[in-house]
């Protein structure tokens, strides 16, 4: 079992981007704990809810359980036994790896919970040495990704997409 990471309360801490090189100052006032291991599936769903995604996934507890399941790493944050954030990658190890469902509950956004995460979840990709990342960024967040070193697409650039929900 790997240790869990606790930051202690209200004071500034600063982190170096694990791509960008750059430092990340954020502010932690809340003493939070990283697990690598899956969320109780009545947790998961609660966050999940949070981001209004659901409303065209439609995805019951379940589903989400399934979903997360099958992540090749996944991320989560707690205040004391309350899931307060989550993060997960998809890949295959080697070549590619999709950062999906960076969440943190809305209350505790803007602590440093999410840039935590998600240096987090990069730090496992470069370990692996995984060669490409990708994310998907929810309306109005790509500029917190661009912190990060991530880059929008180019709208010529290879790729696309299908939806298989209706709203």
């Amino acid at each position: 079992m790997r240790p869990e990471i606790a930051f202690v309360a209200a004071h500034l801490i600063t982190l170096e981007n694990t791509l960008t090189k750059l430092p990340v100052i954020i502010m932690m006032n809340a003493k939070i704990v990283y697990r690598e291991k899956l969320p109780a599936v009545a947790a998961y769903s609660q966050l999940f809810e949070t981001t209004g995604w659901n409303l065209s996934y439609r995805a019951d507890p379940d589903a989400l359980c399934e979903a997360i399941s099958a992540s090749w790493y996944t991320l989560s944050a707690y205040d004391n036994d309350d899931l307060v954030g989550f993060g997960r990658i998809i890949s295959d190890g080697v070549l590619y790896a999709l950062i999906c469902d960076l969440i943190v509950k809305p209350s505790y956004q803007e602590q440093g919970i999410g840039s935590t995460l998600l240096n987090k979840l990069i730090a496992r990709c470069l370990r692996q040495q995984v060669r490409v990342i990708w994310l998907f960024s929810a309306k109005g967040k790509s500029a917190f990704y661009k912190n990060f070193g991530f880059a929008e697409r180019p709208s010529d650039a290879p790729g696309m997409q299908m939806l298989t929900t209706t709203d």
